[in-house]
């Protein structure tokens, strides 16, 4: 079957309209963020640390919740099925929408952490510990939002949003635990990658893309919107 493009195109800049101003003010946030870091002092690389891990993980909530969660609480499926779009058209135009309105501030705020880290006086070894802290945001987004689109229970999405994302901490205490990540090696002046670092990223990277594929051709088999 093919897709509609027009609607799916339509339907995905409808999102983005809707979300583009709080979107907006997330990367406002992730540069005071960065600002904060760039100081390159103790108590402020804390406090800009601390910011921006709330800020990004903000983000992937606020694109889950309001492109799915109170999408089906206003049942505004309704008026989407009244449209010339067929499930997959509608599977295509929600992972689209999402990967969207969370991909471009994820986007802009990694890169402006690694330019952040590279052209402040912070030792530029903070930049394998920034990706692998990217990599894992966007695998536990990844697993929020085929979480969302397979299940309809409020409860459960906002469960698993929580639980994915607190789970940061323990994941940073876990790398904290590697020899080759946690030896001094992000308070060098070089960017050094292990074979463990490269191994979780890698790792991270690749269950997000499995999660993803997944998640578009479970749905897209789907011959109804229910």
């Amino acid at each position: 079957m093919k897709l509609n493009l027009p609607v799916v195109r339509l339907l995905i800049q409808k999102d983005w309209q809707l979300f583009q101003k709080q979107l907006a003010l997330f990367v406002l946030g992730g540069i005071v963020a960065l600002a904060l870091i760039g100081l390159a002092r103790p108590w402020s690389f804390y406090l800009g640390s601390l910011l921006l891990i709330v800020v990004v993980v903000a983000a992937a909530c606020f694109s889950i919740s309001t492109a799915l969660v109170d999408e089906r609480k206003q049942q505004t499926l309704a008026f989407v099925m009244s449209l010339p779009v067929a499930p997959i058209d509608f599977t295509a135009a929600k992972l689209g929408a999402n990967l969207l309105t969370f991909g471009v501030p994820f986007a802009v705020l990694l890169t402006g952490t690694l330019a952040c880290i590279l052209q402040t006086p912070l030792p530029n070894g903070l930049v394998v510990l920034a990706c692998l802290l990217f990599a894992y945001v966007l695998f536990a987004y990844s697993l929020s939002l085929a979480v969302a689109m397979s299940v309809e229970s409020e409860g459960w999405n906002i469960f698993t949003m929580i639980v994915s994302m607190v789970m940061i901490n323990p994941f940073l205490m876990g790398l904290s635990q590697i020899e080759a990540i946690s030896g001094g090696g992000y308070r060098e002046a070089v960017v050094s990658w292990s074979p463990a670092a490269l191994g979780i990223l890698f790792g991270l990277l690749a269950a997000t893309l499995v999660i993803f594929v997944a998640t578009a051709w479970h749905h897209a088999r789907k011959p109804a919107f229910y």
